[in-house]
């Protein structure tokens, strides 16, 4: 679903924003053995693009513009066997000779390999989770949006990345298990699907402008190919719903795994359901207290619907455009982050194979310059009633924090920042918790900071948000330790957090095939502590800027790593 300014004057040491130097090959121990940290990072990149070389086009290195992964048993095998390499060997640095970036290089390096191996063998996903597929390099939405070549050159590319997948599908097929639950039956129909009917449609009227009939020919006949594999797919899958099952739960050990391996995060599940429990208070308490003002004597329901009922002219995408100038403009008067770089955010509707979230934004990667961002928000399912279509859509105020999260100044600044920073690995791996965790922070900081001037429709729009990511944070474990069904997920999005039918049908289904989704608030949590001790002693609100800058400048690594160098503590825990 990466990030200008200086960490800390022990951190200029590391790689800046230019390519990946090329390091000799040799194995990952060797190289650890030979005690050079910079070889042995630069090697770990360059194999694992050649691994995974749809991350390494997403980052913007279009020489390998065209591939995707080998997701052959071989191939699956290679990338496990590569992260455990890795893993082994880093633990053979000797620390005290590696200076204080480096050693925050490699615990972060450690981090990533250890997040990659847990989806890829202990959460088994190539197996069991068509979200594997589907958001692992299956989307040719780069060749299309970011503009890095003229025309002809990203049709070519295109025709290479459709040749791969018609040869990798049948790889696809092979590697998932039936039966399946439902809602992954559900998520694998309709992205299959829809990339089917993007390869086939859209993706050729994107390049329409290409005057060469012979380009035009071979892309016509790449494309149908392609999307005829994703079809075939689509199809299996759709004759799997009569077999289909409700067993979709990690289960409450692997659940917590996950936190350690991906986030750092090792808290036991009950502490962090009381932690997501009382923040789901908090801020239920606070939308009450602002419907007293809005609506005076009316329900909470009511109320919401009050918000809610005040639609964007000419709809969202039109309201988004309206509003970035504005968070901007606030951003830079309030002097909260700086804003590096003059690289801009377009807002445009979701393409069809990707509305499983109601909005997401694709920012280009650190090898690629001058490259706009794209905000993309979701039109409702045609297939629900316009009743629940037109809850959906979101209320003014509401999308508001939408486009604070997703561009100002969240995830667009923090991708800024990203691929800006000393690090070569802040430019490259950008975690979960970090990402959603500053994004989800930047809606609730920027209220605290005066948006709106505590108008309280402003109030009940960020509330809404805010309490969006709790009931995610509350389902992810429930669901997941076995103690909740999608069901009694989806009434927990409507009863408690006040959201819309569609909504929360969207949102409890992705709660099963996205156990993760709970780091928006676990982010949130661990940023606002670490930003209460930090500027505790660097004067209150007025370090504000200052410890935005600092902690976005180090990419994007497990917050507890983040938390672990800024307050130069012994070791790297999670504290909310």
């Amino acid at each position: 679903m990466r990030i200008g300014i200086l960490w800390a004057a022990s951190l200029l040491a590391l790689a800046g924003c230019g390519p990946v130097a090329t390091v000799p090959a040799g194995s990952m121990a060797a190289m650890a053995q030979a005690g050079d940290w910079t070889k042995f990072r630069d090697n770990f990149v360059n194999r694992w693009f050649e691994l995974d070389p749809a991350n390494a086009v997403y980052q913007g290195k279009h020489e390998f513009d065209g591939q995707l992964p080998d997701w052959s048993a071989a191939g699956l095998k290679k990338q496990g066997d590569f992260l455990k390499e890795t893993i082994a060997a880093a633990a053979k640095f000797d620390a005290t000779k590696l200076s204080d970036a480096d050693r925050f290089e490699r615990d972060y390096l450690v981090k990533v390999a250890q997040g990659k191996l847990f989806w890829l063998e202990d959460a088994d996903q190539p197996h069991h989770n068509p979200t594997y597929y589907v958001g692992g390099g299956l989307d040719p939405n780069v060749y299309i949006a970011r503009p890095y070549a003229d025309a002809p050159t990203r049709m070519k590319a295109m025709i290479k990345f459709f040749n791969s997948v018609t040869a990798q599908a049948p790889n696809i097929r092979a590697n998932l298990k039936t039966p399946m639950p439902l809602s992954f039956v559900n998520y694998g129909v309709a992205g299959f699907n829809g990339f089917a009917d993007f390869y086939a449609g859209d993706a050729k009227k994107a390049f329409a402008e290409v005057k060469d009939p012979a380009l035009q020919q071979q892309f016509d006949v790449a494309a149908l190919s392609a999307a005829k594999s994703m079809r075939e797919i689509g199809t299996w899958l759709e004759s799997q719903r009569s077999t289909a099952t409700q067993d979709f739960a990690l289960g409450a050990e692997r659940f917590s795994r996950m936190l350690a391996a991906t986030e750092g995060v090792d808290a036991p599940l009950a502490v962090l359901e009381k932690i997501g429990v009382a923040d789901l208070k908090r801020n239920q308490a606070a939308l009450t207290e602002a419907c007293a003002k809005f609506a005076p004597g009316a329900t909470i329901e009511a109320c919401t619907a009050k918000m809610n009922a005040n639609k964007p002219d000419g709809g969202p995408v039109a309201e988004a455009r309206r509003q970035i100038p504005m968070l901007r403009a606030f951003v830079i008067d309030h002097d909260l982050v700086s804003i590096p770089g003059t690289e801009a955010a377009l807002v445009e509707e979701s393409p069809p194979y990707n509305r499983q979230n109601s909005a997401y934004i694709d920012p280009p990667g650190p090898f690629d310059k001058g490259i706009p961002s794209v905000y993309y928000i979701s039109p409702p399912d045609p297939s629900w009633s316009k009743e629940v279509q037109d809850g959906f859509v979101p209320g003014k105020q509401d999308l508001l924090f939408t486009s604070v999260h997703e561009v100002m100044p969240g995830h667009f600044v923090q991708f800024l920042h990203a691929n800006r920073s000393p690090s070569l690995f802040g430019q490259l791996f950008v975690g979960y918790a970090f990402a959603e965790g500053w994004a989800h922070y930047a809606e609730e900081m920027m209220w605290e900071a005066g948006l709106n001037k505590g108008d309280p429709e402003t109030h009940i729009g960020q509330l809404g948000n805010a309490l969006l990511r709790d009931c995610r944070f509350l389902s992810a474990i429930r669901l997941h330790s076995g103690t909740m069904t999608q069901e009694q997920s989806r009434q927990l999005f409507v009863t408690e957090c006040h959201q819309d039918e569609g909504t929360a049908r969207q949102q409890s289904a992705r709660g099963t095939y996205d156990p993760a989704y709970l780091n928006y608030t676990l982010g949130k949590l661990m940023i606002r502590k670490l930003r209460a001790d930090w500027t505790a002693s660097r004067g209150g609100t007025k370090a504000w800027k200052g410890f935005h800058d600092a902690f976005l400048s180090y990419g994007g690594p497990p917050v507890p790593l983040v938390r672990q160098a800024m307050m130069k503590e012994a070791s790297a825990k999670a504290v909310f």
